[in-house]
């Protein structure tokens, strides 16, 4: 058998700008489509790598590293022997496994937040809740920079405010995700850094809101009690079809990343929640720019 001409090298174009992950994930349900074509199990392609079933789902999810050996292996099991064919998908492997532009910051990191950057980089939207702080994709530096001083000390503070603004380049990326963010009306009010860091990041806010990718609404408290229960979460959609989305709740020391269906169901419940209780994007935008106003 051999690959479906020219979908191999088609996979590059479509996951590389959104880094290795998105590549992982790309490389991944390749293969998983080359397994099926050839009606082999995925017993049986594990046990050809020495290895198990678990191990070539999460290599057909994108969750794991390749090893060269087990990737030439299973082509030669799928029946792909094109060398051109081979060598595409290899040389993309390859390149999936080089480290993302984060692991410069590694000394800085936990790795359960690494594996987040990672997925945030490649995923194709991102819903999210935050009943405290700015989201960090959407924050000014001197507001990272106050809130890097509350939990760290200030050590190594410039380098963690430049990993924040390295982050929020995917806005801007060619075919980066779309933004949608509820934040509870105290965030507005809470002078993280001051009332003149507050008021630049609002007026932030206010400017973001109107960029396409970005929608920014605000849970009013008048809205009383609401779905989330005071918890942040932010939840992440891929454009593999085969990649389930994933939540993602962070912790001081911790982070959990929930992927069963019954979860998934249950948080994108409460998101549609908050979101119809919170203000319309035009209203939210107005009240932003109130608050903002009022800080001067």
């Amino acid at each position: 058998m051999v690959a479906e001409p020219g979908r191999i090298g088609r996979v590059e174009s479509l996951a590389a700008e959104r880094g290795p992950t998105a590549l992982r994930i790309a490389v991944g349900g390749q293969l998983r489509k080359l397994r099926e074509q050839a009606d082999i199990t995925r017993e049986a392609a594990g046990e050809a790598i020495r290895g198990s079933h678990a191990k070539i789902s999460r290599l057909e999810l994108g969750r794991t590293g390749f090893k060269e050996r087990d990737i030439r292996d299973l082509l030669t099991l799928y029946g792909v022997n094109d060398a051109v064919e081979r060598e595409t998908l290899l040389e993309l492997v390859r390149k999936a496994n080089q480290p993302g532009w984060w692991h410069r910051y590694s000394d800085l990191l936990p790795p359960w937040f690494e594996t987040y950057l990672g997925l945030e980089h490649a995923s194709k939207s991102i819903r999210t809740f935050e009943g405290q702080l700015v989201p960090g994709l959407l924050q000014t530096e001197e507001y990272t920079r106050a809130v890097v001083a509350l939990g760290h000390e200030s050590v190594d503070t410039a380098r963690r405010v430049e990993l924040r603004r390295r982050r929020q380049e995917i806005l801007d990326r060619r075919g980066g995700p779309t933004l949608w963010a509820v934040i509870d009306e105290s965030v507005l009010h809470r002078p993280i850094g001051g009332t003149e860091v507050l008021r630049a990041q609002l007026e932030h806010l206010v400017e973001v809101s109107s960029w396409p990718n970005v929608t920014i609404q605000v849970l009013p408290y008048a809205a009383g009690g609401n779905a989330a229960a005071g918890s942040s979460f932010t939840m992440l959609r891929f454009a593999e079809p085969e990649l389930p989305d994933i939540v993602y709740l962070e912790q001081l020391t911790s982070s959990l990343y929930l992927d069963r269906q019954q979860d998934l169901e249950m948080y994108r419940q409460v998101m549609d929640r908050l979101s119809v209780q919170a203000e319309p994007p035009d209203r939210s935008r107005r009240l932003m720019a109130e608050e903002a106003e009022k800080l001067k």
